[in-house]
């Protein structure tokens, strides 16, 4: 009885606190603790989960994991057909034009995932004030402040690290005029 006396004593003086209420901080501290770290799940080992799950319960379809393809120079609105409404095509995102196959991290960025708006487009604007709002949904950089760009940079190393770079975006006034240029070869060589 001595030791737990003497125990409420030292918690009371160094912090202050009521031993309930230390207590009660320390459960809040790690329960929160654990769910930010279940929110960055290792990707190859959120894989081995679900396909052990899948041997002992087959109605659940996860969607199959392709290797990386590189796509090249794509446009914004071709980027939008990878935003995961096909299960068959990869989860593409952009951040500051550099496209990336998130597809490892489905369970984020696909359908029904808490980043699903992020998918199919450049969000680096979302990522760098950290929204969730429509009209940040861009890669348009105006007006951030340093300590946003900051926090954008850190977004894109974390993507360099985790994920495959699969092309980058161009404008589409660039595209039209590369098509216009190929199609001017193909005229000059006699192409049809």
């Amino acid at each position: 009885m001595a030791i737990y006396a003497t125990l409420m004593d030292i918690i009371d003086s160094y912090t202050g606190l009521s031993p309930a209420a230390f207590f009660t901080i320390a459960a809040l501290m790690v329960a929160v603790y654990k769910m930010v770290c279940g929110m960055f799940v290792d990707s190859e080992e959120f894989n081995k989960s679900s396909s052990s799950s899948n041997s002992t319960s087959n109605h659940i379809h996860t969607p199959t994991v392709y290797e990386p393809v590189q796509l090249g120079d794509v446009t914004e609105q071709e980027l939008k057909a990878y935003d995961g409404s096909d299960p068959n095509k990869p989860l593409l995102m952009a951040i500051k034009g550099q496209i990336y196959d998130v597809s490892s991290s489905r369970i984020f960025y696909g359908p029904g995932g808490p980043y699903a708006k992020f998918a199919g487009r450049d969000a680096s604007r979302a990522l760098a004030l950290l929204s969730f709002d429509p009209k940040d949904l861009t890669g348009n950089l105006d007006g951030l402040g340093e300590s946003e760009l900051e926090v954008l940079q850190d977004w894109e190393y974390k993507f360099m690290e985790k994920y495959v770079k699969v092309g980058k975006l161009v404008s589409e006034q660039i595209r039209a005029e590369e098509n216009a240029e190929e199609a001017q070869k193909h005229e000059v060589n006699g192409d049809s």
